[in-house]
């Protein structure tokens, strides 16, 4: 009897900590904003008509440069004004898309989202502790970011992801301005 309770509890224990990890890992995945939603904040007058980005010749080439791999579109989508363009992302974290939503003005990053995670890990990315590190961002001459990003111990991937996008999102502002 006292070993029948004995390996009750254990299993029970095994199963709690098998749905607190079940459950963290949960967590992290969601859909935070829209992209309707993020063009809209965006673009405070109304959204302008989408616009297309080809990518060929040397722009495909420094497209493969900043993400480290093909972007495995012909053509990117954005929306743009006068004075601001918005571009809505994906690159892989670890194994799965990271969906960002960022607004480029004036060749700098005026605001950087996370609109949809898919990893298990890593979405703290999506704080603003992390994200304000990229407000007022450019582009060096090499196409890297003029600042340099702080990771976030247990999300690298991630942090890396962003900060490829960002450096996509501002190339091809420059390249379509």
């Amino acid at each position: 009897m006292k070993k029948c309770l004995t390996t009750l509890h254990l299993v029970s224990g095994y199963l709690l900590i098998a749905l607190f990890f079940s459950a963290n890992v949960s967590l992290a995945r969601g859909t935070y904003q829209t992209n309707d939603e993020f063009l809209a904040q965006s673009f405070e007058q109304s959204i302008p008509a989408p616009k297309m980005v080809w990518l060929t010749g040397d722009r495909k080439q420094t497209v493969k440069n900043i993400l480290n791999h093909d972007y495995p579109n012909l053509r990117i989508r954005y929306w743009q004004n006068a004075a601001i363009s918005a571009w809505i992302l994906d690159e892989i974290g670890k194994e799965h898309p990271i969906t960002v939503g960022i607004v480029v003005k004036d060749g700098a990053i005026q605001q950087i989202r996370v609109l949809a995670f898919r990893e298990s890990r890593g979405d703290e990315i999506r704080h603003a502790f992390f994200t304000r590190q990229f407000e007022q961002l450019s582009l060096t001459d090499n196409d890297q970011l003029n600042q340099k990003i702080d990771g976030i111990s247990g999300a690298t991937l991630s942090v890396r992801a962003m900060q490829r996008l960002a450096t996509l999102a501002l190339f091809l502002d420059s390249e379509t301005r």
